[in-house]
């Protein structure tokens, strides 16, 4: 009986995310006191008090998301003992930093480091995304792979659970391939983000993390990390780097992230982070798990 430790990404903030943990212990605080230090703003004002809109903005969003994950996971002390570890996008990075692979002032940096280049990216070039339910991967795949043939970009971004996929693109790209998609019976929600994440149009934000990523040192983490690119177990310091960066553009493999931790004796899932998305998505692909949030 293995426990697995998952991260949330963009998407689960919410306003008072973290305050009680703030309000009510020392180390806690400190450790935001001193993300507000490295950020430059009071991000905790915008997180315990702020709109909705203040926490939308890709800027506010990951590195909220991110400290309200890693001080949760510092604040459960000797009880956080993950035989595993994964993360959705984002949330990889409050995996790698709760198991050990790299500190959290790093991790901060870097995390609002890929904010700031992904925001770049969603002003240099409109685009969007959309979760695609009840149609089989294939289909999907096969109609994004259809209208980027035809001169538009979108492509698979997220693989969620079994019967959600999110496509990602341009905001042509994805409206074609939605209409089309819906001509199978499958419904299309359109995603309320600010650009194409986990597609070719985040290159240019690739590029500019690379630098910021060479320059972090890794360790080997105290287990095992499932990967987004890979959804396979990995410690090596040096290919977490490079699957880290493949990240930007590649699709997050969760569905399979979550079978393979199965596969490997995890029978029990710990939703670390604001929001219960993720636990909801592991038990969409296996009712026969323990899926709930860290208290």
């Amino acid at each position: 009986m293995k426990k697995s430790y998952v991260f949330p990404g963009q998407g689960a903030q919410f306003v008072g995310m973290g305050k009680d943990l703030y309000d009510n212990n020392e180390q806690c605080r400190e450790m935001f006191e001193r993300a507000n230090e490295i950020i430059g703003f009071r991000i905790t004002d915008l997180m315990f008090a702020g709109t909705p809109d203040d926490l939308k903005q890709t800027k506010v969003t990951q590195p909220a998301v991110f400290l309200h994950s890693v001080i949760l996971a510092k604040y459960l002390g000797e009880s956080f003992q993950p035989d595993m570890v994964g993360g959705h996008s984002l949330g990889e990075f409050s995996a790698l930093v709760a198991a050990g692979a790299m500190d959290f002032e790093d991790g901060l940096r870097l995390v609002i480091a890929r904010a700031n280049a992904m925001q770049k990216c969603c002003e240099l070039r409109p685009s969007t995304m959309a979760a695609i339910v009840k149609l089989d991967d294939k289909t999907v795949e096969d109609v994004c792979a259809e209208v980027t043939a035809a001169g538009e970009v979108v492509v698979a971004a997220n693989y969620n659970t079994v019967g959600q996929l999110v496509i990602s693109g341009t905001i042509e790209g994805v409206n074609k391939a939605s209409e089309k998609l819906k001509e199978l019976k499958g419904r299309a929600l359109p995603l309320a983000v600010g650009g194409a994440f986990h597609s070719p149009l985040m290159e240019p934000a690739r590029v500019e993390l690379a630098e910021a990523i060479e320059k972090t040192q890794f360790r080997q983490p105290i287990c095992p990390v499932y990967q987004n690119v890979c959804a396979t177990p990995v410690t090596d310091p040096a290919t977490i780097k490079a699957n880290l960066l493949m990240q930007l553009t590649s699709p997050v493999r969760w569905t399979a992230t979550v079978q393979n931790m199965i596969a490997d004796g995890a029978s029990e899932f710990i939703e670390v982070g604001p929001g219960t998305a993720l636990q909801g998505m592991v038990k969409r692909i296996s009712a026969d798990v323990d899926a709930h949030s860290a208290q």
